[in-house]
């Protein structure tokens, strides 16, 4: 016998566990039929996607006797030109490279990169977390980031005049709007994901680029199966737009700074924090809490929050899209 065969299961399984990484688990099924077995039952993982896989649906092809016509045509004759050609491999869905794991507690999924489009320059970092659609987000975003700058921040009690908080109002709205978008699309990727592995706990999914994270606790999970549980017995599905799920009426918290000079000599032009809720969600007086605990492991953008909320607090309602 093999000394690591008298490694008892459950020490293996921790091992395993330390290790996380998806792709290398799934390397670790193919040494053995004892590795196959206890690398399903990893709890804690990792999965790094490289590619976008193919979970947003294709646009409708158009259904006219004339397309019809030229459709059927080119099916017949593309394989006579390309015989060899092996046919391309569809990049796997989140749910479908699980599969074989059926203990996942703790699942973080790591994004290609951002996709939030800004203005050239321009920096967004924002959190938001869902149920069976958006609970709360949390988004700073500036313009542009300079160090040792002269300028100073404005004197924390000074009154910000309506001219100047309109001024470049449109922007930060779009910033708004683009990150919500991408966290609603996040959300939507991986619904399949959510409504098989039922044991999960906490999934958390965030881009290589740091711009956005995308948090799911248990409650959540269940809230969101149960929605899809209720709607799926009339024959429906949870109401989307193309390929995200549709944010509802939210009130959005937004302060901002034309300037913002940080302790560490950093200065933020057009230095902005938004909290967004679901209108009707009466907990603002929490602003603070939520803010900070969504940026409490960042340097720069926990300093910026805690500047940002002491400047005066603009109150925006924005409808469903």
């Amino acid at each position: 016998m093999d000394a690591f065969d008298a490694i008892p299961n459950h020490v293996v399984i921790d091992i395993l566990n330390k290790v996380a990484d998806v792709k290398t688990l799934i390397r670790c099924r193919s040494v053995s039929k004892r590795f196959n077995s206890l690398a399903a039952q990893s709890d804690s993982l990792l999965l790094q996607l490289d590619q976008i896989f193919a979970a947003v649906e294709s646009e409708p092809e158009v259904n006219s006797p004339v397309a019809n016509f030229f459709r059927s045509i080119f099916k017949s004759i593309l394989p006579i030109f390309f015989r060899s050609a092996k046919p391309a491999e569809t990049p796997k869905s989140p749910a479908q490279i699980l599969a074989g794991f059926n203990r996942i507690r703790n699942l973080d999924v790591g994004l290609y990169g951002g996709d939030a489009n800004l203005e050239k320059g321009a920096a967004v970092k924002w959190k938001a977390e869902f149920g069976e659609t958006l609970k709360s987000s949390v988004i700073v975003a500036f313009r542009s980031a300079t160090v040792n700058a002269s300028a100073t921040e404005s004197p924390v009690n000074a009154v910000e005049t309506d001219s100047e908080f309109v001024c470049g109002l449109k922007t930060r709205v779009v910033w708004t709007i683009n990150a919500l978008m991408a966290a609603s699309t996040r959300h939507h990727l991986m619904r399949d994901l959510v409504k098989e592995h039922k044991e999960m706990e906490r999934l958390t999914v965030r881009d290589r680029d740091e711009e956005g994270t995308v948090v799911m606790s248990a409650a959540g999970m269940k809230e969101y199966r149960e929605a899809e549980a209720r709607v799926d017995e009339k024959g429906l599905g949870l109401e989307r737009v193309r390929d995200r799920t549709e944010v509802p009426n939210v009130r959005m918290s937004m302060r901002h700074a034309p300037m913002l000079k940080l302790k560490s000599g950093i200065c933020l032009e057009a230095a902005t924090l938004v909290v967004v809720r679901p209108s009707g969600v009466t907990s603002d007086d929490n602003d603070a809490e939520l803010a900070t605990e969504a940026f409490a492991a960042d340097c720069m953008y926990g300093e910026a929050v805690t500047a940002l909320l002491k400047r005066r607090r603009n109150v925006l309602e924005m409808n469903s899209f």
